[in-house]
């Protein structure tokens, strides 16, 4: 699937989908709507939105409207993930984690996990 941009506040709706959906409007709205301060006319808005870039779709059954995303949470977190190295690091990984190394957001957990990974691509490289 091509890379769909999808805003801070789309997201959101987004997560509520990838979590509970499918999810009927009134649902989206009580999902995410008062945890952020939105009228429910805004909610609605975005859900728009998210049609009209195909990342959701919409479709009245038994139980009422029902939205449901198209696009997996796995294909958004790499979309992101890439555009972000790609836009802040000329699309190399390692200095992304020098970057949290230098400015110290890298806990020992952190470390151990990266050393880990680490480890284990270079046992399947062998």
């Amino acid at each position: 699937m091509a890379a769909t941009r999808i805003s801070g506040a789309e997201s959101q709706i987004m997560e509520a989908l990838w979590a509970k959906g499918p999810l009927t409007p009134d649902g989206i709205v009580e999902a995410v709507g008062e945890a952020h301060g939105w009228a429910p006319g805004t909610v609605k808005t975005l859900i728009t939105r998210l049609l009209r870039k195909k990342a959701i779709e919409g479709r009245r059954e038994e139980g009422g409207y029902l939205y449901r995303p198209l696009l997996s949470r796995a294909d958004y977190v790499q979309s992101e993930s890439q555009g972000l190295v790609d836009r802040l690091f000329g699309g190399e990984v390692a200095p992304l984690v020098a970057h949290f190394a230098e400015h110290r957001a890298l806990t020992e957990r952190d470390i151990k996990l990266l050393k880990s990974l680490i480890a284990k691509l270079e046992d399947d490289d062998e």
